[in-house]
């Protein structure tokens, strides 16, 4: 759009850039710039229009930019334009992540380079590598503590090593995915030491206040992150003698993103990790980025803005890459972060369906699916250029994050039921066989969350204890499940590295003193590649539930209506221990396909005469996908046995 204030500004801009950048060729740089200029003006007006320096800053943030896309391979540039031909590249079926820590899984970065052919074996094409910068030992909150965002920690390797990594997986056809922390640095960071010493540029990078008069007022309102290891959200700093905001730790320090010298050093940052080949940013604590006294300093309006900024200056430095918002908040705030009012995303074509995730764990130990029904159904649909993160597990804890009234829609009473689902999953339920642990306990709230290994939830763990094959094959079975409901719901299902062998949880980080307080390491573990072999022993837990996965993913890039373009459609049952859901071509009408799962320990039976069960399938044969078998029928009703699902289709 053509906005004379805006382009009178950029004509500014473009005389001031330093000779041997005008001198470059910049052909689509200048294109995109001039496409994207009116909005990036519009956005960082409203964030810092009423600064002297505005036009000063407007000039670093086009400057960075230039100089990022200068900085930009020939070979990422022409996946640039590819990317733009075919943008909605990433909504396919085809795709399937793992996330995984480098250390955890493969020692180090070279390791990692060398264990290519087990994911291509699993048929994973998408690998999100856990923090990898350089962080202080035992103060690394698990990677996300940042000393330096420009270099690999040595511990795992180098900026080479993750430079021949990224250009194997290129090879390979497997996209990389990286973090970009974007709340908040170590106290170790080189901006925290000058804060320390008295310079005030560093200081206005960080929230650093001389007494508690302003701490208080925000701390009125705002919720604890860690109230059990971090309480409150202030840390008095004995060498500057002012207190510092650190929301998560005392040893993480928030950044003032009301100050553009720090959006524009984020942005580098961000683009510098794109120019070394990573294909999606996944950006952390992104609901955190505006803080606001009398508010929870979470999803505010300049969050957003900030994000959609962020969006803008890399559509035009490297539009290729995807951002990931790591947003786990209430489920009318998660969809937001795609950003509002749009078709495309204009903040992050990625987001963590956080919602759906909590609800499938209540499914399993209630063995009832009324209130993931009820849950999605509540969900709005997401943009069309946009795409949910589906997941089971991932590095962090499980919070029960869902509506309020959804839960009193089903006849459950809130409060009580969260206490039941945390009672099941930390084992003190009589008859759960979960073997999870607590976290994040809350005296003031009774909030608690949940840590532990999938296997280990879903009664794995305690059923090899007893030696129950029944409950063994109950367990795998419920792996199996959940996977399937990732990977059929639409979006990108994200897989955590060690639940495709069953891993159980790690308590050897009850042995490490920087690790002890925090449960969530019971699930971070080091891989057990002796275990992992197992995969090819017929008949071992491993190879069920390695050569299950690695089937049902198969089968999914074979299935065009797995691809996400909104094209599902919820189906209402009587029936409260089942949950389906319809699937469809949108190129191809009767290209359907009826996902239907069974979240009990007996049979279950489908009535095939049901009017939306017959509009799916129609009245002739149907098979399973999966399993290439046509189901067990009874009376004109399909049977479901335990923990069972199906992919139905007519088609075939």
């Amino acid at each position: 759009m053509y906005e004379q204030v805006s382009h009178s500004l950029l004509n500014d801009i473009l005389i001031r850039l330093k000779p041997e950048i005008n001198e470059t060729e910049l052909r689509h740089f200048y294109t995109r710039l001039g496409a994207n200029f009116y909005a990036i003006y519009s956005l960082f007006q409203i964030l810092y229009g009423n600064r002297d320096d505005f036009e000063d800053q407007a000039f670093r943030l086009v400057e960075t930019l230039a100089l990022k896309y200068i900085e930009r391979s020939a070979k990422l540039k022409l996946n640039d334009l590819d990317r733009e031909k075919n943008h909605n590249w990433f909504l396919s079926e085809k795709w399937v992540g793992m996330a995984l820590y480098t250390d955890g899984f493969a020692m180090n970065l070279q390791g990692l380079k060398n264990k290519v052919t087990y994911f291509q074996e699993l048929g994973i094409n998408m690998i999100h590598i856990m923090p990898i910068l350089q962080c202080p030992e035992g103060k690394s909150d698990g990677g996300y503590a940042v000393s330096d965002f420009r270099h690999v920690d040595q511990r795992i390797g180098s900026n080479e090593d993750l430079a021949e990594l990224s250009e194997e997986l290129q090879k390979q056809e497997i996209l990389l995915t990286l973090d970009v922390v974007v709340n908040h640095t170590s106290s170790e960071h080189e901006w925290a030491y000058k804060a320390c010493a008295g310079d005030k540029t560093y200081q206005d990078y960080y929230y650093v206040f001389d007494n508690r008069e302003i701490p208080d007022m925000f701390e009125q309102t705002m919720p604890e992150i860690f109230p059990e290891t971090s309480p409150g959200n202030f840390t008095w700093n004995d060498e500057m003698q002012k207190w510092v905001m650190t929301v998560f730790n005392d040893f993480q320090w928030d950044l003032n993103y009301s100050n553009p010298a720090v959006l524009i050093e984020m942005i580098d940052i961000i683009l510098h990790w794109a120019n070394r080949g990573a294909d999606i940013i996944r950006l952390d604590a992104v609901a955190f980025l505006w803080k606001k006294i009398g508010s929870t300093c979470q999803n505010e309006r300049e969050a957003h803005l900030l994000l959609q900024l962020m969006k803008d200056c890399c559509q035009v430095t490297a539009p290729g890459v995807l951002f990931i918002a790591e947003a786990i908040v209430a489920p009318s705030e998660i969809i937001k972060y795609f950003g509002e009012d749009a078709i495309n995303a204009k903040e992050c074509e990625i987001a963590y369906n956080a919602t759906y995730m909590a609800l499938l764990w209540d499914a399993v130990a209630t063995h009832n699916a009324q209130l993931l029904y009820q849950g999605l159904k509540s969900l709005p649909d997401k943009l069309e250029r946009a795409t949910w993160l589906n997941y089971i597990r991932c590095h962090d804890d499980i919070g029960l994050g869902f509506d309020d009234n959804d839960i009193v829609a089903v006849g459950y009473n809130p409060r009580q039921h969260r206490k039941f689902l945390i009672d099941y999953y930390t084992g003190n339920f009589e008859g759960s066989s979960a073997r999870g642990l607590s976290f994040g306990s809350n005296q003031k709230t009774g909030d608690v969350r949940i840590s532990g290994s999938l296997a280990s939830l879903v009664g794995l763990e305690s059923a090899i204890e007893a030696n129950d094959e029944q409950q063994i094959d109950f367990a795998i079975k419920r792996i199996l499940l959940l996977h399937n409901l990732i990977l059929s719901f639409g979006g990108i299902p994200l897989l955590y590295y060690g639940d495709e062998i069953g891993t159980l949880n790690d308590c050897h980080y009850l042995d490490d003193e920087h690790k002890a307080h925090d449960s969530r390491w019971a699930h971070r573990p080091n891989f057990d590649w002796d275990k992992a072999d197992k995969r090819h022993i017929p008949g071992s837990i491993e190879h069920r539930i390695f050569t299950g996965l690695k089937k049902m993913i198969a089968i999914r890039k074979e299935i065009p209506a797995f691809a996400d373009f909104n094209n599902r459609e919820l189906i209402p049952l009587e029936n409260p221990n089942l949950f389906a859901f319809t699937r469809f071509n949108l190129s191809r009408p009767s290209g359907r396909v009826l996902v239907v799962c069974n979240f009990d320990a007996s049979p279950q039976y489908l009535d095939l005469s049901n009017h939306s069960i017959k509009a799916i399938l129609g009245y002739g044969q149907i098979r399973d996908l999966y399993t290439g078998d046509t189901p067990a029928m009874f009376k004109q009703q399909l049977v479901i046995p335990p923990f069972q699902f199906y992919w139905l289709s007519d088609q075939f």
